[in-house]
């Protein structure tokens, strides 16, 4: 890749801008689930078709895991969370995406988006082809890629050898598991192996260690693609300790069994929340939580992960 400055000059008008070597890549992945990758995404919206989500399908619960049940499909709301993060135009369409049902009819627990991605789901070829109807209607122009096309669900095995079924199981167990894997296993969508083997910035995370960012990484495939890319990784530390075992964990001891359980090497750069700018490899420190939420702040988010690869791409 060239890494010379890219110049544009937008008008005549204007002075040509001069963009950081995060806006010359031309294809970023990010990884994981849940409102985490969302806000990545979000964060990184401005790249458009170079950057592409790969979002977990294995929820279980809320409207997901009743659609799941009665439909036998992948998870739903993860990657119906992820599009509207990606909408920049608010629209009559994009408020029925995220409407909501409440009262007390069977439709309640029901978000209407889930509902639209499993009607266009059942009239299309595949999972995919839904979801890129649903992002040529609500103009979204960044790829979105379920992590499988086949519905599978998150297996923990506890420490006295005792089996934990489905994501909120798992997030409810008082101690990490011993093993963790995907029943059935299931092969990647290509679509994502492809964007893998493209990209030249990984990103894995914000969000639960066990249910968002390792159902991904327990597919071979996938797990092999990111092991054999060139591309800088970057992993998102949570801003708070999650509610499940993985927040009882220390920096060494997560990276340990992360390390242990996918057989990945560390990443280029570990991004965590600090007051203060603070490096000491490969962890990057930044005041990147939002002042009006518990979520990352999008624009500190994305100032942050443009220092870090300025840095990480001036040391070749």
């Amino acid at each position: 890749m060239d890494n010379s400055p890219r110049i544009i000059n937008f008008s005549t008008n204007h002075s040509p801008v001069c963009l950081s070597k995060l806006d010359q890549l031309d294809h970023v992945v990010a990884i994981g689930g849940g409102h985490g990758l969302g806000r990545v995404l979000s964060a990184l919206n401005h790249l458009g078709e170079r950057l592409t989500g790969i979002v977990t399908t294995t929820d279980n619960g809320g409207s997901t895991g009743l659609l799941r049940v009665t439909e036998d499909c992948i998870a739903w709301g993860d990657l119906r969370n992820c599009i509207n993060q990606l909408i920049t135009q608010p629209s009559i369409a994009s408020s029925m995406f995220e409407y909501r049902f409440n009262g007390d009819s069977d439709l309640a627990p029901h978000n209407l988006g889930n509902l639209m991605l499993v009607a266009l789901d059942k009239m299309s070829v595949r999972p995919l082809d839904a979801i890129k109807l649903i992002r040529e209607m609500l103009d979204v122009k960044s790829h979105i890629i379920p992590m499988s096309e086949s519905p599978t669900h998150l297996v923990a095995t506890t420490q006295d050898n005792q089996q934990i079924f489905g994501e909120i199981g798992v997030d409810s167990m008082s101690h990490m598991p011993n093993n963790l894997a995907l029943e059935p296993q299931v092969k990647a969508t290509p679509e994502a192996i492809e964007a893998i083997n493209k990209a030249q910035l990984i990103i894995i995370g914000p969000g639960s260690l066990l249910t968002s960012i390792m159902p991904p990484l327990l597919m071979p495939d996938l797990r092999q693609a990111i092991a054999d890319s060139p591309a800088k990784k970057i992993f998102i530390r949570n801003l708070i300790a999650e509610q499940s075992p993985a927040g009882r964990l220390s920096n060494k001891e997560l990276l340990s069994w992360t390390k242990r359980t996918t057989c990945l090497e560390l990443p280029d750069a570990i991004l965590g929340h600090h007051a203060q700018h603070k490096i000491s490899k490969p962890f990057y420190l930044y005041d990147i939580a939002s002042q009006t939420s518990v979520y990352h702040d999008r624009l500190k988010l994305r100032a942050a992960l443009t220092d870090i690869i300025e840095t990480l791409l001036t040391q070749n």
